[in-house]
């Protein structure tokens, strides 16, 4: 009998139920641990505790010590969204990161729970084909190098057939089934679906795979129209903020079918996967925030940004959400805050949202400049000199390379201006 406590972080589903039984039968002292991260608050707005008490109830029914529920639904949109907003965080150009945002937080707890427990071990239920064993484990060594990190799927995998077969023989209950064994991964910022069907990338996504967005046939004839207010990047909703307001925007947003991705995506660890994602209130606020940002930033600002933010993505997707470089790249977008502030209107309809207009007192957008009608205030004059100037280089290299025939005395003229040039 093995006396010393594990932390499990345990999420209620098959591979974190089928873990959970297996260290039981190895005779360790499991204390499971369930982060609340809002997937219920999601898309239900209601139930959402009972959800979570039932994951709770059910690891203490499997034979868990003690099972640690903890709510982290604020602390995961301020603290890890948030930012991830700020640098318009998509992975790949597509994902908004919502399974790999949660994963820091996740080892951020593990280690809270196991000084909290006088555990030394702490274990997660993640293979070793996938991203999150990364994420976790790097964030666990950041915090403190002095624990032990499990991965008994990755010491002892089990193939998903073999997981249900399990499950089925010890009476683990389990939602899966042969016929619709995917694997699912929620929280606020987005639900994300692989296995089954789905792994094969010709395999169109079957309807029984989404939870969060409305099929097609389901969408209202007519749209929503929402608007974002930023006060220094932040946004607010319906009066509301935090993770409240993504919760209810998750809704509103699903209901218009508005976040579904399809992505063969490049995993950490060198091979591609097929995953599916939800990401109905992250789709919306990135849109706005990038929308903000072209309104308020300089074309300078706007191109650095997009190398930062495209980098900030591979962070996180890398599990390097503890690294120097990524504090770096937080000053740098704290460094533009006070900017961001204006408002965003956006039309939801048939999944997609579309920017309609913006607002902001830092607005570099003059209505004067930009004009083709009266009051038009731009110098018209000066754009020839700019030309002239801007285009001097290309002109230079096209005589020096190029020459067109001239004359013998514009040749002379020619044969000077080379020599200068060269010289």
């Amino acid at each position: 009998m093995n006396d010393k406590p594990i932390v499990l972080a345990y999420s209620g589903g098959l591979d974190t139920s089928v873990l959970l039984k297996r260290f039981l039968l190895d005779g360790y002292d499991v204390i499971a641990l369930t982060a609340d991260l809002g997937e219920s608050d999601a898309i239900a707005g209601g139930g959402a505790a009972a959800a979570l008490h039932a994951v709770k109830a059910k690891a203490l029914a499997l034979g868990a010590r003690d099972a640690v529920l903890v709510d982290a639904k604020a602390r995961f949109i301020d603290d890890f969204a948030q930012k991830a907003l700020h640098a318009n965080a998509l992975y790949e150009g597509v994902y908004p990161l919502s399974a790999a945002l949660s994963r820091p937080l996740i080892a951020h707890l593990l280690v809270e729970t196991a000084h909290a427990k006088g555990a030394t071990v702490v274990a997660h239920g993640c293979t070793g084909k996938g991203n999150d064993q990364v994420r976790i484990e790097l964030g666990v060594r950041a915090l403190d190098p002095q624990l032990v990190c499990r991965a008994p799927l990755r010491e002892q995998p089990l193939s998903r057939p073999d997981a249900i077969a399990f499950a089925k023989e010890h009476g683990v209950p389990i939602a899966h089934t042969q016929d619709k064994p995917y694997s699912i991964d929620a929280n606020l910022w987005g639900r994300s679906i692989e296995a089954g069907v789905l792994e094969d990338p010709w395999n169109a996504p079957p309807e029984d795979a989404y939870a969060w967005t409305a099929p097609p046939a389901a969408r209202p004839a007519q749209p929503d129209e929402v608007v974002i207010e930023f006060e220094h990047g932040v946004p607010q909703w319906n009066r509301l903020d935090g993770w409240e307001m993504v919760a209810q925007l998750n809704v509103l947003a699903g209901k218009h079918g508005i976040g579904r991705i399809d992505l063969v995506e490049d995993r950490v660890i060198g091979m591609k996967s097929r995953e599916v994602y939800e990401c109905p209130a992250s789709t919306v606020l990135i849109a706005a925030h990038k929308a903000l940002e072209r309104l308020v930033l300089t074309r300078d600002e706007l191109r650095f940004k997009a190398l930062c933010d495209q980098r900030y993505s591979e962070l996180i997707y890398d599990g390097l959400w503890m690294s120097p470089l990524r504090g770096a790249l937080d000053a740098f977008n704290a460094s533009l805050a006070d900017r961001m502030i204006g408002k965003v209107r956006l039309s939801l309809n048939q999944g997609v949202a579309t920017v309609t207009g913006t607002q902001s007192p830092f607005g570099l957008y003059s209505e004067a400049l930009a004009t083709y009608g009266k009051g038009d205030a731009f110098d018209h004059d000066a754009a020839e000199g700019f030309i002239k100037l801007h285009g001097l280089p290309t002109e230079l290299v096209a005589r020096v390379t190029a020459p067109p025939p001239f004359d013998k005395a514009q040749d002379s003229g020619a044969s000077h201006l080379r020599q200068e040039v060269t010289t």
